[in-house]
């Protein structure tokens, strides 16, 4: 395990310092073929974009300047961008000519107007764009004629002429660089990729030994991170996950010892009752059947509690569906709490039923009544010295509240919360009644979980308590 741990971390480490190295080898071909193979071209259609960038340009400082800063405007335009502007009007005036470079060259770009024209005519007097081939020099020549007009004013003729200055010795001088630059790149990417892979898979290896402990059965372990969110994010899950598995283990623990102490009891009085009747009260009618009584809701208690753990294992394990229906929650209700009315005879208990009409839900009936029944015979062993147990039914907007209430002990605030728990022992009831199996309310909080429905309780130590749930309104019906 150890040393399939280590060859997975270097694996993590080479690989973070491959797809590094091979990251800054791409970054560097894309450097090689951009300045290099591709820099005249790349020359040349940016001299094309500022040419024609300019052409605009002076068209409509003509259209919205005088004469002067027209002029003024132009020459700014020649200095800051290296091209001989040459405007003239229809008549042959002469309105700016200012050539860059020597008297020859001025000549040249003369000589070049004639071409233009040419192709400004083949045009139809529109505007030319062309590339002029110097046969006595490497340079090319962008040149550009227009006729500029503007209301107002008389038409006149712009021609923009832009040298394209031989770049090879740039493309020598780059390369030559880029060759240290590579050998330099790929040196700090190797440096650095090194570090990273490091960096990277020291918080998995110590992940990885946690995990180990965690797998071992050792929970409540804190994992640790490192210095990046997903594996931050990864440790804080496993270690939420460690503290899940705590309680669950404590869980099971207390499951097993409360369900042991549970079948304890009753097997042993069973046994003991089976005795009793086999060497005491075998003869004695009446004695006999005392004690075949006690053996009879001895089983019946195992019965109960066997049933509500398969009951509420089925639910946690997501296997029991619900069958909803609309039904009415009041006659629900209502033959629940008939079935405890013997109780008023002969207990003296006083069971209200507060509802004064048909509230038609939805749900599954079965369930609800299961709900119904847990809660109130919750109510029922805690009441209290006056006895007491209201049902009430009500409708809350959407809903239809059902809240069962006592006046007993009362639940400690702090300990509210956890009455949802299997076998919990509110230290306010200070012990469970020997005919419960503990898991009532476990049962509740599973039913009404399945359906998303909101319940709760509410409870103040010495008054009482209500618990209450809501399932969806449908309609009313008639009046009771």
């Amino acid at each position: 395990m150890k040393l399939r741990s280590k060859i997975d971390h270097n694996s993590i480490k080479f690989k973070t310092w491959l797809y590094f190295i091979l990251f800054a080898g791409f970054l560097m071909i894309l450097l090689w073929v951009l300045q290099v193979l591709f820099l005249n071209n790349f020359y040349d259609v940016m001299k094309d974009e500022q040419t024609q960038r300019v052409a605009k340009a002076i068209q409509l400082d003509y259209q919205q300047k005088n004469s002067t800063k027209f002029l003024k405007s132009v020459e700014s335009i020649s200095n800051s961008n290296d091209m001989f502007i040459y405007v003239v009007s229809y008549d042959g005036k002469t309105m700016y000519f200012k050539p860059s470079g020597d008297a020859t060259s001025a000549q040249y770009y003369s000589d070049q107007i004639k071409t233009v024209n040419e192709a400004m005519i083949k045009n139809n007097n529109e505007s030319a764009y062309l590339r002029i081939k110097n046969p006595d020099d490497s340079k090319d020549v962008l040149a550009y004629g227009s006729v500029l007009t503007a209301k107002g004013k008389s038409p006149m003729l712009v021609y923009i002429f832009s040298p394209l200055w031989p770049v090879s010795s740039t493309i020598d001088i780059l390369t030559n660089q880029l060759v240290y630059v590579t050998f330099i790149s790929l040196l700090v990417a190797c440096l650095i990729s090194f570090y990273l892979s490091i960096r990277i898979t020291r918080p998995i290896r110590t992940i990885t030994r946690s995990a180990e402990r965690l797998g071992q059965g050792e929970y409540g372990i804190v994992f640790r991170g490192g210095h990046y969110t997903e594996i931050n994010n990864l440790a804080d899950t496993l270690t939420q996950a460690s503290i899940e598995l705590e309680k669950s283990d404590m869980l099971q623990k207390d499951l097993i010892a409360n369900v042991s102490h549970d079948l304890r009891t009753p097997l042993t009085m069973i046994k003991s009752y089976a005795e009793m009747i086999r060497d005491l009260s075998g003869n004695n009618p009446e004695k006999r059947d005392q004690h075949l009584q006690v053996i009879i809701d001895e089983t019946d208690r195992l019965n109960s509690l066997v049933g509500d753990l398969l009951s509420i294992s089925r639910m946690q394990s997501g296997k029991m569906v619900l069958e909803r229906s609309n039904f009415n929650l009041t006659q629900a209700a209502e033959s629940i709490i008939n079935t405890y009315k013997i109780m008023e005879i002969e207990e003296g208990y006083k069971l209200n039923f507060n509802c004064k009409v048909n509230f038609i839900v939805n749900g599954d009936e079965e369930k609800i009544k299961q709900v119904i029944s847990n809660l109130f015979t919750n109510a029922i062993k805690f009441a209290g010295k006056d006895k007491t147990v209201n049902v009430t039914l009500k409708r809350h907007g959407k809903y239809v509240l059902c809240k069962i209430e006592d006046h007993g002990v009362g639940i400690a605030k702090e300990e509210q919360d956890h009455v949802w728990e299997r076998y919990y022992r509110a230290s306010s009831n200070m012990a469970r009644p020997a005919e419960g199996s503990g898991l009532g309310l476990s049962i509740v909080k599973e039913i009404l979980t399945l359906h998303k429905a909101d319940f709760g309780v509410d409870s103040t130590e010495g008054k009482g308590t209500t618990f209450w749930f809501e399932l969806p309104y449908v309609k009313t019906g008639r009046q009771l």
